[in-house]
């Protein structure tokens, strides 16, 4: 299948107890924010959030997954956290297709992620590479 500008791929994902401490356990990331109750009551967010480089994860498995090719290798990705993401929150990972280079398979893909309120919590933008 030919990706081509516009193209749109999307998934949504719930970020739970279990997955936050998963992730620590995978990143080695073990901040008091994203893992102790009492420590994240006492910050600006109230209670606890979860590690910025999830969604990072969530967006990965996007463009590994959802995306039709399923064969890609990443090549960059830049990411802006706009707001933080809580245990309970739906994420919705989209990926619209900006650019396809006409001289090799790399493409350039928007990545957003929104919570279940229509909040953007992420953007940026990934780099791929197309395999055969």
């Amino acid at each position: 299948m030919e990706l081509k500008p516009g193209d749109t791929f999307s998934t949504s994902r719930e970020v739970t107890d279990e997955l936050i401490r998963k992730f620590a356990d995978v990143s080695g990331d073990y901040n008091p924010l994203h893992l102790d109750e009492e420590y994240a009551a006492t910050t600006r967010f109230g209670k606890r959030i979860a590690h910025g480089m999830l969604s990072g994860a969530f967006i990965s498995g996007v463009l590994g997954y959802e995306l039709s090719v399923r064969k890609i290798v990443y090549l960059g990705q830049t990411m802006k956290f706009r707001a933080p993401v809580f245990i309970g929150d739906t994420i919705t990972i989209t990926g619209t297709v900006k650019s396809v280079r006409p001289d090799k398979p790399v493409i350039k893909i928007e990545t957003v992620c929104e919570n279940q309120d229509g909040v953007r919590v992420v953007d940026g933008e990934a780099v791929i590479m197309l395999l055969d």
